[in-house]
């Protein structure tokens, strides 16, 4: 039996890894033309999706990219009251390391066989098995597995849920090389990551293994064309850069001067979600995994839920190859639980940061008592 992925995103090549590892084919359509084609976006907390890593068999080669130090965490008011201070011991645990996602990524398509992954097919529709992609082409399979992310072209398949705005617009910048162009500002952000959060916003800055520090500015309780009325000039960097600072006022000039820093990369993410507990009707020959089944707010679980996703859904397959109906039903009783309990954690976390003073209540969070 014939299993098509749609998506070569970190739960569908995790899916198709659990496969081969089991002795199973799949073949993973991904509409980018090569794995290079763009940017995978910056550090992930890999915590439960461990256990995904582990059944594909790359848990060692993982640790050996991770980094332990990025689980150092900073918490600071807007003022520069710094509440919260962790520093991870060298030999601490690799409980919630920090990976690069683009490592990741070449991680799960590196142990892949050749010829897994189909670039450059973006799938179209989908009827009794027959695959259409844009450029004409067809396939066939037994199983579709939507992997395709936010926008799934595989969801309607299954459900009429479509991802909605909660309220949240992040632009997005960083400082490339910090330690070498910026070692003061290097040292206050430190080796993981680096939160500021005051009312109605906040910024979240991150160390990658490259060097570059992705900084995140976030508003919060803004409606979805937010971006339009903004004033940030998207265009001109410098001039959005400077609209930004202007944004914050009152903060201490030492998180202002991280935003004059950043080069001109600068990018506006507007953030949905699905609803929290999306089901449907179990249908054989189609399923879907990761953010096609389940778009969380971006706290951290929505990479580890992918992972676990894939792996736990190629078990399933491969212990009834013969039956995939029942497994894929197997697959999404336990998916449906799982993550609906992640989503609801990600929609509190949401509404925490979203809350007046803020700062103070993750602390309390973080050290409860």
């Amino acid at each position: 039996m014939t299993i098509a992925i749609v998506g070569a995103g970190l739960g569908g090549l995790a899916l198709a890894r659990v496969l081969h590892v089991n002795g199973m084919d799949c073949v993973v359509y991904e509409r980018e033309s090569a794995r290079g084609a763009r940017g995978q976006g910056g550090m992930l907390d890999i915590h439960s999706g461990q256990r995904a890593l582990r059944e594909a068999g790359l848990i060692d080669r993982f640790h050996a990219i991770a980094r332990g130090e990025g689980q150092d965490m900073r918490l600071l008011e807007p003022d520069g009251t710094l509440l919260l201070q962790e520093d991870t011991p060298e030999d601490a645990p690799l409980e919630r390391p920090e990976v690069d996602r683009a490592d990741l990524r070449d991680l799960l398509l590196d142990s892949l066989p050749e010829g897994t992954v189909r670039w450059g097919r973006a799938f179209e529709s989908a009827r009794d098995g027959l695959l259409r992609f844009a450029d004409g082409g067809t396939a066939t399979c037994d199983l579709l597995v939507g992997a395709d992310g936010a926008w799934s072209r595989v969801r309607p398949l299954l459900t009429d849920a479509r991802p909605v705005h909660i309220g949240q617009n992040i632009v997005e910048v960083g400082i490339p090389d910090i330690d070498r162009t910026h070692p003061g500002l290097a040292a206050m952000v430190g080796r993981g990551n680096y939160w500021v959060l005051g009312d109605g916003l906040s910024l979240a800055a991150q160390r990658n293994g490259d060097g570059r520090v992705r900084i995140g500015l976030s508003f919060y309780n803004t409606p979805e064309d937010w971006f339009a009325t903004s004033g940030i000039p998207f265009g001109d960097p410098p001039a959005a850069r400077a609209r930004l600072i202007d944004l914050l006022p009152g903060w201490d000039p030492r998180f202002t001067a991280l935003i004059a820093a950043c080069d001109d990369t600068v990018i506006p993410r507007a953030i949905t979600t699905l609803p929290v507990g999306l089901t449907w009707p179990s249908t054989p020959g189609v399923t879907l995994l990761g953010d096609a089944a389940h778009l969380m707010p971006p706290v951290g679980e929505g990479a580890n839920m992918a992972l676990l996703d894939g792996a736990l859904l190629g078990l399933a397959l491969a212990a009834r190859p013969e039956d995939f109906p029942t497994a894929v039903e197997e697959y999404e009783r336990e998916m449906f639980e799982r993550t609906a309990a992640a989503a609801r954690m990600s929609a509190d976390m949401h509404e925490l940061l979203t809350s007046p003073d803020a700062a103070r209540k993750m602390l309390a969070f973080f050290r409860p008592g």
